[in-house]
């Protein structure tokens, strides 16, 4: 872990905004009621967080999706697989709100902690593989080339999802910005942690069938954008 629990503060920031347009009344409540007790804490000090004892079921693997938007992606893995814990990260409320309603239309508290801030905030407490799948989905592309370097994927990063990812992990990436797709393709390429699980274009072309659909992936679809799906595997 960084011997500087502090750090992530100063990093240049990954995501957009915090708040969106006024919530729904449904989801006003769920914010009040719901996310309270799923909610995961960053506690002040430089204390380690083990992932597999956060959930209120025993789980035999922790997921991390890193900014889940609206949620679909995080709450249909969390029903497909019974087995583990999903820890869903995401800053915008708006997006926190949409996963609560996911949750609670299906019953799945017991399986899944929600950070509503930067993920890298946790990342740093993590002990060294601790996790057993990683997904950034369709992130913020960040468009203009002075700002690229905001972007989640990057050196220091990568360091940190190398650290946490169990040997043989898997960390997904999607996106419909094809220099966000070379980007990150270059970034892992040339990490020595990782290998790209693909065999052939198919398997960058077409979403697999365990992983399940978000909705700016759908938006994107129907705008006539393709949509690329890259697999990574923790050396």
């Amino acid at each position: 872990m960084s011997d500087n629990p502090e750090l992530y503060t100063t990093r240049l920031r990954t995501f957009g905004r915090r708040q969106g347009y006024k919530l729904k009344p449904r989801q006003q409540e769920l914010v009040d009621t719901l996310l309270p007790s799923l909610r995961l804490n960053v506690p002040d000090d430089d204390s380690p967080i083990d992932p597999s004892t956060v959930f209120q079921k025993p789980v035999k693997q922790v997921w991390f999706e890193i900014g889940f938007g609206g949620g679909e992606h995080a709450a249909a893995q969390i029903a497909n697989n019974p087995d583990i814990g999903m820890i869903a990260c995401e800053p915008f409320m708006n997006g926190v709100a949409s996963l609560l309603v996911h949750i609670d239309n299906q019953n799945l508290q017991e399986r899944v902690r929600i950070l509503d801030d930067d993920a890298r905030s946790l990342l740093d407490r993590l002990p060294d593989a601790s996790l057993d799948r990683m997904f950034l989905l369709f992130p913020d592309p960040w468009r203009k080339k002075r700002h690229a370097k905001r972007r989640f994927i990057g050196h220091e990063n990568l360091e940190l999802v190398a650290r946490v990812l169990k040997p043989g992990g898997e960390f997904r990436v999607a996106s419909d910005h094809m220099p966000y797709i070379d980007w990150t393709l270059d970034h892992l390429s040339n990490h020595s942690e990782f290998d790209w699980i693909c065999d052939g274009p198919q398997d960058w072309r077409t979403r697999p069938d365990d992983w399940p659909p978000t909705r700016y992936e759908q938006k994107a679809l129907k705008q006539g954008k393709p949509c690329i799906y890259l697999r990574f595997r923790r050396k």
